[in-house]
């Protein structure tokens, strides 16, 4: 069985609401978290100390027990890292 490559492996939350992620295969990638702030439960991410909480749980990132992002999503929807 192939392990999909949509598996973050790191998080690094910043100050401007990007997430910079690292996947099971190498790449690094940023998703920008700031389309989200507006929608529904997302609207936690605004306050920075709670966005900079950022971690991750299985194959991806999470805040608490009721707020997290599809990590087919995240690889799907981010830009490639220039780091």
């Amino acid at each position: 069985m192939n392990t999909p490559s949509w598996i973050v492996k790191q998080v690094i939350p910043t100050n401007n609401y990007t997430l910079q992620l690292t996947f099971i295969t190498g790449e690094k990638k940023i998703f920008d978290c700031k389309p989200l702030l507006n929608q529904g439960i997302f609207q936690r991410l605004k306050d920075i100390s709670y966005f900079k909480k950022a971690h991750i749980v299985g194959p991806t990132v999470a805040w608490d027990d009721e707020l997290d992002l599809a990590p087919e999503s995240l690889y799907r929807h981010s830009i490639a890292s220039q780091d």
